[in-house]
């Protein structure tokens, strides 16, 4: 039990951090200063008599630590994983984030146990957990902007036949819908505001988002303003496309949620059995871990639950 102290210091550490990063999203998202910081063209002023707040604080020390990695290859990167994730940071800022969790835990962790090898593995298991977190928060944005493009579709083609011109309809749909896809549309509609051709913006954005779905949106667009044609028939055409492939995907989940339902069971069962054995029988059961053949075996399982977890999923993951 006493492994547990810097295992949960650790993760409230994390939980902070995260806390602390998308607490801001809302607020930082339509910033113009943000959107134009990392060019070092505009930056905002404390005026006078003002006192800066400790979270203004944190995020421009986390911002001057950043300048230096701002405009590497690896950083930016990692910034186009984070804007399809919708976290309002630059690729920079994370890995700052990144190290400063991982030094926080790593330094708690030694701090109550004295144990060096598992600060080092906590300190191990910090970006790891980053990364999880990043994927998750890409895939459900994703998702949620897939579900209402086709709703938006129907909206920019009801409003071209009312007489509006594209750039109008995305105005449009930047208020009138939920984020993400309002945001996302909002930014296209500052892009082109700002001089962006619209063709590049409508490009940036497809590179920020990274649907498939919307790709198909972008190339019909960008080929109607090319050759002409009724751009309003053409959305409702991919319109019901997407609405049908969503639909698809609805009923392909249904149908495989046994098979997820049994992989989440594979990877959690032995770990709910070993915490039985634990509490009830714990000399008995630490005699695995003291035993060279009971580690190796302990080894041997989490390798073939992980190995198992991923095969179920890649059989039940059926592209549409």
């Amino acid at each position: 039990m006493f492994i547990l102290i810097p295992l949960a210091a650790s993760f409230m550490t994390f939980v902070f951090v995260i806390t602390l990063t998308l607490a801001i999203k809302n607020k930082r998202s339509s910033d113009m200063f943000y959107r134009m910081r990392r060019h070092a063209i505009i930056r905002k002023s404390v005026k006078p008599g003002e006192v800066e707040d400790v979270k203004t604080r944190a995020l421009r020390f986390i911002k001057e630590l950043a300048k230096p990695l701002v405009e590497k290859n690896f950083a930016q990167s990692i910034e186009e994983r984070l804007n399809q994730a919708g976290i309002p940071l630059l690729g920079g800022e994370f890995i700052v984030l990144n190290l400063l969790t991982m030094t926080l835990a790593g330094f708690l962790t030694w701090f109550i146990t004295l144990d060096s090898s598992l600060a080092g593995g906590v300190v191990i298991l910090v970006p790891v957990a980053f990364w999880i977190v990043l994927i998750v928060l890409k895939a459900r944005r994703l998702s949620s902007f897939t579900e209402q493009l086709g709703d938006c579709l129907i909206t920019i083609s009801n409003a071209l036949r009312a007489g509006y011109s594209f750039q109008q309809t995305i105005e449009v749909i930047s208020k009138e819908m939920e984020p993400p896809i309002g945001s996302e549309f909002a930014m296209i509609n500052h892009e082109v505001v700002m001089g962006v051709p619209l063709e590049e913006a409508l490009e940036n954005a497809n590179k920020r988002i990274g649907s498939s779905d919307f790709q198909l949106v972008v190339t019909a667009v960008l080929i109607q303003r090319e050759v002409g044609g009724n751009l309003a028939q053409v959305l409702d055409n991919i319109s019901y496309t997407i609405v049908e492939r969503i639909r698809m995907r609805r009923e392909i989940v249904a149908l495989t949620s046994q098979g997820r339902m049994s992989a989440f069971v594979l990877l959690g069962l032995p770990f709910a059995a070993g915490f039985a054995m634990f509490t009830l029988n714990r000399n008995n059961f630490m005699l695995i871990f003291e035993d060279p053949m009971g580690q190796m075996a302990v080894a041997a399982g989490i390798i073939m639950e992980i190995i198992g977890y991923f095969v179920i999923m890649k059989i039940v993951d059926v592209e549409v």
